[in-house]
């Protein structure tokens, strides 16, 4: 029998088949670099930490009177992986592409790294955040005691990258402009 062959890009069907699955309580499910991933939503601690970002940076929300999402999808537009960082920071009016957020619409996202997601959240999720035009990528890593603060998109590039040791404060540059005490970080 032959086989049928289809002008449909791969990429094309794994967003149909992302599009198509039913929810999946207890997991993390993303479109990374044309893969499908699934992994669990994380340890006690691995929330507790995104719970804390989400604390820390209540007064930003507030004064500029953005949202904050907790596992947000984020449809990172151009390649049209879908993401869902630990935090999100967004305005109220942010573009959706169905029921995520459209990346060119978020201000800044937030990754917690675990010791099983050291790779995607050290280095493939900023170099997606950045190519999705997202501003500030912030990476806390308590596996490696940091944070990291990228910045500055150019060629879809962040061109700016700031680590310090958890506990010491961490600038994060506009439009967030706020200084992040990361003491509440560490573990």
């Amino acid at each position: 029998m032959p086989h049928e062959t289809t002008d449909e890009a791969p990429s094309t069907r794994v967003r149909e088949l992302f599009d198509a699955l039913p929810p999946l309580p207890g997991l993390r499910v993303e479109i990374i670099e044309g893969n499908i991933r699934m992994s669990p939503l994380g340890t006690p601690k691995h929330q507790v930490l995104a719970g804390r970002i989400f604390r820390l940076l209540m007064p930003v929300q507030d004064k500029q009177d953005w949202e904050a999402y907790p596992g947000v999808d984020i449809s990172i537009e151009g390649p049209r992986d879908t993401l869902v960082p630990d935090y999100a920071l967004a305005p109220k009016d942010c573009p959706l592409w169905g029921n995520e957020l459209r990346s060119r619409g978020v201000i800044m996202v937030a990754e917690v790294v675990s010791p099983g997601s050291v790779h995607e959240d050290r280095v493939v999720k900023p170099k997606l955040y950045a190519i999705g035009g997202i501003p500030v990528c912030l990476v806390i890593d308590p596996v490696a005691n940091t944070a990291t603060v990228y910045s500055d998109i150019v060629d879809e590039v962040y061109k700016t990258k700031i680590t310090q040791t958890l506990g010491e404060t961490l600038h994060l540059p506009e439009p967030i402009n706020f200084e992040l005490e990361t003491t509440e970080l560490t573990e």
